[in-house]
């Protein structure tokens, strides 16, 4: 799949320090393996993509899917809103996600994350918290925090405004899962509309600037191929940061940065994050 490859390629050339797989694919079970192999040699963070739409359930999710394909991003935000979800379901497929990678990596995950950010959404985020603190006492297992204070997203102006929506719906997540006892990196940066304009290269240099000391910012690089269209709308723009991230200029920026990225435990001095989406 065009999203491994890439994946792989960035973080053997030290350009990611972390990624999220999405355990109910048959590309995380086929490749587990051989990838495992490859973060032993240029170590990685690597964690669940908990997924809640847009794919095929593990679990019967009774409720929350239909006809086994799990809801679009729209829905389930309206129903968390309302405070209508199927609690029940999306703890019974956390729990079947979690299997499906513990079954191919033989180990607990590094971190968890939310495809298009779900796992912030309330009564979702204490799910996720619950289980987590209950599967995996003492374990020092991340969170991804998708807020940040709202002056540093406007100094850097490019993705802002989604930014602020992100952060609206997730507001609390934090600070419920720092009182659970999980780490959370302090900043989440890299969004933007995926249009060609501005280049990737300016999305990227404004995420390296203004202040943090766990700066996260996440990226979705791929080659686009018939298994990835199948999947995800997201193709061209994957293409563009994969170009970017696998490029000297990327070095380039980093260096004048003065930041590299890292694993999320050697974080909290100048460095980053970066996290594939």
């Amino acid at each position: 799949m065009g999203i491994c490859d890439a994946i792989e390629a960035l973080i053997e050339r030290g350009r990611l320090s972390a990624t999220g797989a999405m355990s109910g694919l048959p590309s995380w079970r086929r490749r587990a393996g051989d990838f495992k192999a490859l973060v032993r040699a240029h170590p990685a963070d690597v964690g669940l993509h908990f997924t809640l739409t847009g794919q095929r359930a593990l679990s019967p999710a009774r409720g929350l899917a239909r006809d086994g394909r799990l809801p679009e991003i729209g829905g389930l935000i309206a129903r968390a809103l309302a405070g209508a979800l199927p609690r029940a379901a999306i703890r019974d497929e956390l729990r079947a996600q979690l299997d499906a990678f513990e079954d191919a990596w033989n180990a607990p995950p590094d971190f968890l994350d939310g495809h298009q950010h779900a796992h912030v959404l309330p009564g979702i985020r204490d799910i996720v918290i619950a289980e987590l603190a209950t599967r995996y006492p003492g374990h020092a297992l991340w969170l991804r925090n998708c807020t940040e204070p709202a002056t540093w997203a406007r100094r850097r102006r490019l993705g802002w405004r989604k930014a602020m929506i992100i952060g609206t719906l997730g507001l609390g997540s934090a600070r419920a899962a720092t009182r659970a006892g999980f780490a959370v990196n302090d900043s989440f940066r890299g969004l933007y509309d995926f249009g060609p304009v501005p280049a990737y290269r300016e999305v990227f240099r404004a995420s390296l600037a203004g202040p943090g000391a766990r700066i996260l910012v996440h990226c979705h690089p791929g080659t686009v191929d018939e298994e990835l269209r199948r999947l995800d709308p997201l193709l061209e723009p994957r293409e563009r940061e994969l170009a970017y991230l696998a490029s000297e200029a990327c070095g380039e920026d980093l260096r004048a940065a003065s930041m590299r990225p890292s694993r999320f435990a050697a974080t909290g001095a100048p460095a980053i994050s970066a996290a594939q989406d």
